[in-house]
């Protein structure tokens, strides 16, 4: 198992509706999301910047390189797009953070 962290960022205004749309998240998201050897992701804000810090674990021998393919996860970006800074597929723009510490 390894730990992947990275960056994202919300547009202004717009904190509470994506709080909104991941505490609704669609379960066939978060099906795919476990099929694809994701687990224990989280997602916290920095409300100075408005970015956003995400961590989660994924399983030896997982899919995550496959989800920029799957529909689900297309139309997920399509419907958070609004609400972040993306890549012109909807992807959102998403900055790698090297792992400095940890302690188990």
């Amino acid at each position: 198992m390894t730990i992947h962290a990275f960056r994202m960022r919300l547009k202004p205004g717009v904190v509470d509706e994506y709080r909104r749309r991941h505490d609704a998240i669609w379960p066939e998201l978060s099906a795919l999301l476990t099929e694809s050897g994701i687990h224990d992701y989280s997602i916290f804000l920095d409300e100075e910047t408005l970015s956003l810090f995400a961590v989660l674990k994924l399983v030896d021998g997982n899919t995550r390189d496959a989800l920029p393919d799957h529909p689900v996860m297309q139309r997920w970006w399509a419907y958070m797009a609004p609400l972040m800074e993306v890549e012109p597929d909807n992807r959102p723009k998403e900055w790698p953070l090297p792992l400095i510490f940890h302690h188990a």
